[in-house]
């Protein structure tokens, strides 16, 4: 639940056309302790301050000249899309109240004012409201975690298919090709039973951190298992694009570590998947990188391979090899 200094603290907008009105809404929101509270006498103002300044609470007048309540709360609708419309109906006129509540407001207040339902209706709106946003948030991160590897923070299996789906879609219409790297950190198990699994984390996310430092912007690093990291690569023209990156990432990965006061090093294969030459489904794709990186793996470690060199004859296959790894 919101604490006290979180109701005091709400963003307030009092909207009113007659200035005694907004002085004595301002004097009650005051004198009740809520310490950021504003106000406009300009119904065409409310939108625009709101998109600006998200306001937890507005106070809104219904009957006003020009533009009167229920047209505000529409442009309201539109910034709050599926959200939580923050606002309090103030009115005279007791047919409103329903018309308020039907045009979106959350609650209203009779006029003229009445000091202790202002104050309850107010608190309690705002405790609905910053709750509400701490579910909205909630939800957030839940999401978020649900989408990227708790460890590293990167894109986890999920979240990379929807990725690399989306790099395909763009492939097809720009005419080009696209590459997944599946990468694999060679000996990583005996360093988590040499040195423990706090150990081994740490080098994860030092791995993470190069990965994506010598990748291009655009390209996506995901982290699919507990050594193994794929990262997605679009506009390409031919596989020999990827020859470069595969060597950096390679490079990257072979620094010496420093964790715990202890130096190491590590070294990773590489599988490396072509759409569409090697696969046009995603998981044919990833796939295809991954038996490439099977390959990698079983001629020596520390290279690259790519799917298509597991197609040529063996003495061509030797030579693609080298000039990868």
């Amino acid at each position: 639940m919101p604490s006290r200094d979180e109701i005091l603290n709400a963003k307030i907008l009092v909207v009113d056309d007659s200035a005694d009105n907004v002085d004595l809404m301002l004097e009650i929101l005051r004198e009740a302790g809520y310490t950021n509270v504003s106000s406009t006498m300009l119904p065409e103002q409310v939108c625009p301050l709101h998109r600006q300044h998200n306001y937890d609470l507005i106070l809104l007048d219904l009957q006003m000249p020009g533009l009167n309540g229920f047209q505000v709360m529409k442009g309201l609708k539109e910034i709050e899309q599926g959200g939580y419309l923050p606002v309090l109906a103030l009115t005279a006129q007791p047919s409103f109240k329903i018309a308020a509540l039907e045009a979106g407001a959350r609650d209203f207040i009779s006029k003229p004012f009445d000091l202790l339902e202002v104050h309850k209706r107010i608190h309690n709106m705002l405790e609905v409201r910053l709750l509400y946003r701490e579910l909205a948030q909630y939800s957030r991160q839940q999401q978020e975690l649900a989408l990227h590897d708790p460890l590293t923070g990167l894109p986890n299996r999920r979240l990379l298919e929807d990725r690399i789906s989306t790099v395909l879609q763009h492939a097809v219409r720009q005419q080009n090709k696209a590459a997944v790297m599946y990468l694999d950190l060679d000996g990583f198990k005996a360093i988590n039973d040499t040195h423990g699994h706090a150990y081994g984390d740490e080098i994860l996310k030092q791995v993470a951190q190069r990965l994506v430092g010598c990748s291009r912007k655009e390209d996506t690093v995901a982290r699919v298992g507990g050594d193994e990291f794929v990262i997605v690569m679009g506009n390409i023209a031919t596989v020999a694009d990827t020859q470069e990156p595969c060597n950096k990432l390679i490079d990257a990965v072979s620094q010496p570590y420093q964790v715990n006061g202890q130096t190491l090093r590590l070294s990773t294969s590489i599988g490396v998947g072509i759409f569409p030459d090697d696969a046009q489904e995603v998981p044919e794709l990833i796939a295809a990188a991954d038996g490439a990186l099977y390959e990698a793996k079983r001629a020596g470690k520390n290279r690259c391979c790519t799917a298509q060199t597991m197609r040529v004859p063996p003495a061509q296959h030797h030579t693609m090899s080298a000039t990868l790894a």
